[in-house]
């Protein structure tokens, strides 16, 4: 069976109604980067931190999959599908795709704050100052932030090394090391991007480029990969 491997990012979860990291004026949601997504932020006031992905984690909640969430996991019925997404929502499993990769964790998670690899389901959509570990560290939220390792960049790039198909949809392409993923293919492997901005991407000449957004694109990607 065909191995697809399908790299996501911002830009199919925003017509779910979730807004893209940053916007134009290099805020998000009202606040500096550097105030909500470093260690160093976590450190200075993990109040606002919390507080911050507490409300981002609510908006995930109450978000629905769009139509490009439910179209990557109907691909499963005739593909071996693995998704690689840069998004901590969980819209892809809850559309039905069985095997999703998050690069940059996962918003409906928590973990220790005194070791990242002890992590939690989050019953509701808090955490609240108080909510220790087995290990009586505060609980922050499951998420990579600036600064810290992407722990699942490893088994991404095996991902991408095996794919038959390699698809990129709704990212910039320029938060790295996930940027690399399409370098990792192996040389046979065909390439796809979508995104409305994909014409003005520099990536190799093979990629066949959908200047669509992610809704719309994957109708035509289901006819693509039928070829």
């Amino acid at each position: 069976m065909k191995k697809i491997v399908i790299f996501t990012g911002a830009g199919i979860s925003v017509e779910s109604g979730l807004p893209t990291f940053r916007g134009t004026d290099g805020l998000w949601e009202g606040h500096r980067v550097e105030d909500v997504a470093t260690p160093e932020a976590w450190a200075r006031d993990p109040d606002l931190v919390q507080e911050f992905y507490n409300l981002r984690r609510k908006n995930c909640i109450a978000a629905q999959p769009n139509k490009a969430h439910l179209a990557l996991a109907a691909l499963e019925k005739d593909y071996d599908v693995h998704i690689i997404t840069q998004n901590i929502d969980d819209l892809h499993e809850r559309a039905g795709s069985t095997k999703v990769l998050h690069l940059h964790g996962e918003i409906r998670k928590s973990q220790s704050s005194l070791d990242p690899n002890l992590v939690y389901a989050i019953a509701g959509d808090e955490i609240r100052k108080g909510d220790r570990c087995e290990r009586g560290s505060q609980l922050r939220p499951h998420v990579v932030w600036f600064g810290e390792a992407v722990p699942n960049m490893e088994p991404a790039y095996k991902l991408a090394q095996e794919a038959d198909v390699f698809v990129t949809i709704g990212t910039s392409l320029q938060v790295y090391p996930a940027a690399n993923l399409i370098y990792e293919t192996k040389p046979d492997c065909r390439l796809i991007l979508i995104d409305p901005n994909a014409d003005e991407y520099r990536v190799p000449p093979v990629v066949t480029k959908i200047s669509e957004k992610a809704s719309v694109g994957v109708d035509y990607l289901a006819d693509l990969l039928a070829k």
